[in-house]
């Protein structure tokens, strides 16, 4: 019989870490690959490192064993903070690392973590600093260019392309949120005015006529954004009896509010990619950017893109502050019969086709 000191120690599950900490869409489009690296490592810990906005985002996924919010803008910013988050990762001693992010200072960061194993993108910033580079097909949509950091074990195609998003209970909502979804009346349609780029956000008269055009179907209206789309959000919404959350909720009610919505009417930004992950009816505008980019709705049947079909579309990769041609014609010029087909033709039970409308 052995004595207890003799007994065999236990072998520690392995230990992965995945980092993905650009915008909150890009967090979202990188949730496959949580269950895709399960599926390879039924048995490991898996925890995912992001910025502190986009922890909301991932911390209630069961597959996570934690998440790890990196504030690289504030706190944790400059080379200080990336040697601080260095020892933080090192000191929990994980054996492999699959990198989302391209930049330099990831790279960087994870080569001083000492991680065993990293593995990135073979169009990453010194991406000589990983043991693994694959190189994505810039034609595929985001989800599967995510998905080719697991080519070592398949192709993207093969793992579950699912995104994955687990809104809070409602329990847990904060007060402005709370407050909407017990004053709503039937079923709901959630709007989203704005965007971090100026020239991916379809003017704001159009929403308000697709505000009014869904009240008078019998819809409850209910506007979200962050704080900088209040100016927006408040010319949607003057004088009609919608609910204006912009500034008031957090990141987890836009999941539940989202979730649980009848209609997303929304531009090219996170919430398109909410309303993929739920599967909800979906309209979207592509004003400056275009589908083509890899953001567009993924696996969503009732899902229609709405745009106007110009020469100088697009004219940069993520939209910018301005346009370039002093037109504003790609966010200005779409007729609202087609926003209203377009809203017809998702919340049509028996025609998910999804598909483009272009003028």
């Amino acid at each position: 019989m052995l004595t207890p000191e003799a007994k065999p120690r236990a072998k520690r599950p392995m230990k992965i870490l995945v980092v993905q900490t650009s915008f909150l869409g890009d967090t979202i489009l990188s949730t496959a690959v949580i269950a895709g690296l399960k599926s390879i490592y039924p048995d490991a810990e898996l925890w995912m490192m992001t910025t502190p906005l986009s922890t909301s985002l991932v911390k209630r996924d069961p597959l996570l064993e934690g998440v790890i919010g990196y504030d690289k803008r504030k706190s944790e910013k400059g080379f200080k903070g990336m040697l601080a988050m260095a020892r933080r990762i090192r000191a929990m001693g994980f054996d492999r690392v699959y990198a989302l992010h391209r930049s330099y200072r990831t790279s960087f960061l994870l080569y001083l973590s000492r991680i065993p194993h990293r593995v990135g993108f073979a169009d990453a910033k010194l991406s000589f600093l990983y043991h693994e580079a694959w190189t994505r097909n810039p034609a595929d949509h985001d989800v599967l260019r995510n998905l080719t950091i697991l080519k070592g074990h398949g192709e993207p195609g093969s793992f579950d392309r699912s995104m994955r998003l687990f809104p809070p209970e409602i329990h847990e909502l904060g007060e402005a949120a709370a407050s909407a979804v017990k004053t709503i009346k039937g079923p709901y349609a959630v709007l989203v005015p704005g965007s971090a780029w100026a020239t991916k956000k379809w003017h704001h008269e159009g929403f308000r006529q697709t505000a009014q055009h869904l009240l008078g179907k019998g819809f409850s209206v209910v506007l979200l954004g962050a704080p900088e789309d209040r100016e927006t959000n408040r010319n949607v919404a003057e004088g009609l009896p919608v609910t204006d959350l912009a500034g008031e909720t957090s990141i987890a009610d836009a999941l539940y509010l989202v979730r649980h919505a009848t209609l997303v009417v929304c531009n090219d930004s996170m919430s398109l990619h909410m309303a993929s992950a739920f599967k909800r009816p979906t309209v979207v505008f592509f004003c400056a950017t275009v589908p083509a980019f890899g953001f567009g709705p993924w696996e969503n049947p009732r899902a229609v893109v709405v745009e106007k079909n110009l020469p100088c579309r697009p004219c940069s990769r993520h939209g910018q502050k301005t346009c370039p041609t002093g037109t504003f014609a790609c966010m200005r010029n779409i007729p609202f019969d087609q926003v209203v087909a377009a809203i017809d033709t998702v919340l049509d039970a028996d025609t998910p086709n999804g598909g483009r409308i272009t003028s």
